[in-house]
C-alpha cells in the first residue's frame, strides 16, 4: 500500500511508473495534493484549480514549455505534462525551480485521452467522506492501482488488471521489464487484438474461465510475447476480469495459493468500485438536479458540486436512433450512460469546475464560463460540437444549449432552454445535432403550442375544409396553400417549388381559396391557415 496522499503528484508517479510518465525537471514531492487535471490551449487559457495538474498538448520547444511553467508558475500549478521526449536546458530546469512547477514527459504512442481518464481515477474524489470510505485489506476500496502494486511486490513480477473485455483497469511498476504487447497495453489501455486472438485461438481464456487457480500461458517466440500467470477474478459465479503476471516459469505452489487469495482481494476491490461508482453517480444526479431547480437547496447542491454562484451554461445531452431505426431500450440506455461518463470528463478538461451527470434519459452538463465572455452560449454550443464530433457513436447524440445563467438563481432558466432545444432536435428538424435555444425558438413555440391543441381540433375551419375536398378529389390544394404562404405570396417561387406553371398555381390557389372559403388577403387568415399547416406537420411527424 502507498503511503502517499490519494491525489498527490508524488503518487500518480508511483502508480504509473516509467512506463507512462517520466520527470524532466523539477521536486515534484513539494506538490500537495492536485486539485484537477486540466488541457492547456494557448488560445484560450482554461481556468485552474489549485495545484492544478496540466497537459501540455502540442507543446514541444523547451522555450515554449519553459514559458507556459512560469505562466503555470503564477496560477499555483502543481505539474505540466508535455509529450516525450523533452530535453531540459538551462531555461527549463530554472523555470521548474523557481515557479515550483513539475514537468513530466508523457510517452509517445499514448492516447492523451486515455492519460486523462487514469489520472481522473487517481486524483477524483470518491464523493464519500474520507471516515465512511471503505478499505479492503488496508488499500481504499477500488483502488486498484494499489492492489496491482501490491500483487507484484509479492510475486516480484510487473501485473496487470484486465476487465472481461480485456480493457486495462490498473496495472503495476516495472512495466518496463515486459515485452512489447505488454507496453502497448500500458500505452492504449487495451491488450493488442494480434495478442488476445491468438489466445482466443489456443483456448487460453477457456482455460482461465474454466480454473479457479492461476494458468501458465506459454510464451509466443514468434511475436516476442514473455509467458506469464493468468488467473480470473470472480464474484460468486460472475467473472469480472483476469490478472496477469509477467513470468519466466508457472507459478511455485506457494506463489500460485497468493496470487488466488489476490484474486479474492480484487474481486471486492472490483465490487467495492463498481458500487461506489453507482453510489456517486447518484448522489452526483441528486446534487445536479437540485442545482437545477434553483430552490432553496439549490447553492448548497452548487457548494458540494464544486462549483461557485457564478455565470454558466446549461447543456442538455441524449441521444436516439438514427433516421428509420428504432434501437433497443437497453441499446439506449446503454449508449446514454456511456456518453454521459464520456460528456463528463469532456466537460471537466475544458472547465475545472463543470459538473455533469445522467438524470432520467438526459445527462445535463453546467459549464461556467468566465465573467468576460460575452458569447457564453455560442462557446458552450461550439464546445458541445466539439465533444460530438470526438465521440464515436453508432447512434445520434443530440445536444441543446440554454440560455446563458448568471448565477445559480437563473440555472432553472438555463435548463429549461436546454431542454426547449433538445426536444425541436429530437423531432427531427433541420437534421442537426447541437442547437442553442435562440435558434430554435419558434420550432419549440409550435411543439409547445401543439401539446395545447387537442388532436381532433387539428386542422378546424378553413384548412379542414380544403383537406377534406383534397382526399375527395385526390387533389393537392393543401401543398398549394402551404407552398404560396412560405413564399410569403410568390407566385412564382411558390410554383417553381412544386414544380408547375405560375398560371396552374394560381387557379389551384384560386380553388382553395374558393373550397376552404378563405380570404387569402385577411392577415388573420393567413396566420391561422399557416399555424395550422406546420401544426399538422408536427403532428404527422410525431406519428411517424
Amino acid at each position: 500500500m502507498s503511503g502517499l496522499p490519494r491525489a498527490s503528484l508524488a503518487r500518480v508517479l508511483e502508480e504509473l511508473g516509467t512506463t507512462l510518465l517520466d520527470v524532466v525537471c523539477g521536486d515534484v514531492e513539494q506538490a500537495g495534493d492536485i486539485g484537477g487535471v486540466v488541457i492547456y490551449d494557448p488560445l484560450d487559457e482554461p481556468e485552474l484549480p489549485g495545484n492544478a495538474l496540466v497537459m501540455g498538448v502540442g507543446l514541444h520547444d523547451p522555450a515554449d514549455i519553459a514559458r507556459v511553467v512560469r505562466r503555470l508558475g503564477q496560477r499555483d500549478a502543481a505539474g505540466l505534462v508535455v509529450r516525450a521526449p523533452v530535453v531540459p536546458d538551462e531555461r527549463l530546469v530554472a523555470a521548474a525551480r523557481e515557479s515550483g512547477v513539475a514537468v513530466l514527459a508523457f510517452a509517445r504512442g499514448a492516447s492523451w485521452t486515455h492519460l486523462a481518464g487514469m489520472l481522473r481515477v487517481l486524483t477524483a474524489e470518491s464523493g464519500l467522506d474520507q471516515a465512511d470510505a471503505h478499505t479492503l485489506g488496508r488499500i481504499r476500496s477500488g483502488d486498484l492501482f494499489s492492489v496491482a502494486n501490491a500483487i507484484a511486490a509479492l510475486l516480484d513480477a510487473p501485473v496487470t488488471i484486465e476487465d472481461r473485455n480485456s480493457r486495462l483497469l490498473a496495472f503495476s511498476s516495472r512495466q518496463e521489464e515486459a515485452d512489447p504487447s505488454r507496453v502497448q497495453t500500458i500505452l492504449g489501455r487495451q491488450v493488442p487484438e494480434h495478442y488476445t486472438g491468438i489466445l482466443e485461438e489456443r483456448g487460453v481464456f477457456q482455460a482461465i474461465y474454466r480454473s479457479d487457480r492461476p494458468v501458465f500461458v506459454a510464451p509466443l517466440p514468434e511475436t516476442g510475447e514473455l509467458p506469464r500467470a493468468a488467473i480470473a477474478v470472480r464474484a460468486g459465479d460472475e467473472i469480472l476480469g483476469t490478472i496477469w503476471v509477467v513470468v519466466p516459469e508457472p507459478l511455485s505452489e506457494e506463489h500460485g495459493e497468493a496470487l488466488y487469495e489476490a484474486s479474492k482481494l480484487v474481486a471486492m476491490h472490483m465490487v467495492w468500485q463498481r458500487a461506489d461508482s453507482d453510489r456517486e453517480r447518484r448522489l452526483r444526479a441528486e446534487l445536479l438536479s437540485t442545482a437545477l431547480e434553483s430552490g432553496p437547496g439549490s447553492l448548497e447542491a452548487v457548494r458540494r458540486l464544486g462549483l461557485k454562484d457564478e455565470p454558466a451554461v446549461v447543456l442538455a445531452l441524449t441521444v436516439v436512433g438514427p433516421p428509420g431505426e428504432h434501437p433497443l431500450p437497453a441499446q439506449l440506455a446503454t449508449e446514454r450512460k456511456r456518453l454521459a461518463d464520456a460528456f463528463a470528463m469532456h466537460l471537466s478538461a475544458v472547465h475545472p469546475r463543470a459538473a455533469a451527470a445522467l438524470i432520467g434519459d438526459v445527462a445535463y452538463g453546467i459549464l461556467p464560463l468566465p465573467q468576460t465572455r460575452q458569447d457564453g452560449e455560442e462557446r458552450a454550443a461550439w464546445i458541445a460540437g466539439q465533444f460530438l464530433a470526438r465521440v464515436g457513436s453508432r447512434l445520434r447524440p443530440l445536444v441543446g444549449v440554454g440560455q446563458l445563467a448568471t448565477d445559480s438563481s437563473a440555472l432553472a432558466r438555463s435548463r429549461s432552454g436546454a431542454e426547449r432545444a433538445l426536444r425541436v432536435l429530437r423531432s427531427g428538424a433541420g437534421g442537426r445535432q447541437v442547437a442553442l435555444l435562440d435558434d430554435v425558438h419558434v420550432e419549440a413555440l409550435l411543439l409547445e403550442l401543439a401539446d395545447l391543441v387537442p388532436r381532433g381540433d387539428i386542422p378546424s375551419g378553413a384548412v379542414a375544409r380544403i383537406a377534406a375536398y383534397d382526399k375527395e378529389q385526390q387533389s393537392s390544394l393543401v401543398e398549394t396553400l402551404r407552398a404560396w404562404l412560405d413564399a410569403f405570396g410568390d407566385v412564382v417561387v411558390a410554383s417553381a417549388a412544386m414544380y408547375v406553371h405560375p398560371n396552374t398555381f394560381r387557379y389551384r390557389l384560386r380553388r382553395a381559396a374558393e373550397v376552404g372559403r378563405i380570404d387569402l388577403k385577411d392577415p388573420d387568415a393567413r396566420l391561422s391557415a399557416m399555424l395550422q399547416l406546420r401544426l399538422m406537420s408536427i403532428r404527422s411527424s410525431s406519428d411517424g
